[in-house]
């Protein structure tokens, strides 16, 4: 099974520059819980900064749950919250893109993202990462 994190789920929601390389890794696919938070706010600030109008901005949220419901296991982020906020310590990051981490490193899973940042840390964890730039 594969993790995805918020950043690679917003590029293909968002239809950013090379979104269809995600398409393939949307099946069988786990995420922790907060993505839908995360990914809503990237589709809210994308029509805050009128890149999609409102119609747009409402059709990629119903793609999203749509998404959601048939595609992706959702982990509770309470479940794994102690090893990911020891994550967020010791890399110094958002305790949001440590649950990532944490749940493939759980999972043993690879890891698909679109952030750099997250790439990097999970190769540090030895984790299999897949960056979709």
């Amino acid at each position: 099974m594969i993790v995805i994190d918020s950043y690679a789920l917003a590029k293909y929601i968002l239809k950013e520059p090379n979104w269809r390389s995600i398409e393939k890794y949307l099946v069988n696919v786990k995420s922790v819980d907060v993505i839908v938070l995360e990914v809503v706010k990237c589709i809210l600030k994308a029509y805050n900064e009128q890149i999609i109008n409102y119609e747009d901005a409402r059709k990629k949220l119903k793609a999203l749950m749509k998404l959601i419901e048939s595609n992706i296991i959702l982990e509770e982020s309470k479940d794994i919250m102690e090893a990911a906020f020891e994550i967020a310590v010791e890399e110094g990051i958002s305790l949001t893109d440590s649950l990532y981490i944490t749940l493939a490193i759980r999972e043993n899973d690879v890891l698909v993202t679109s952030n750099e940042q997250i790439k990097q840390i999970g190769e540090h964890h030895m984790l299999r990462v897949i960056f979709i730039d």
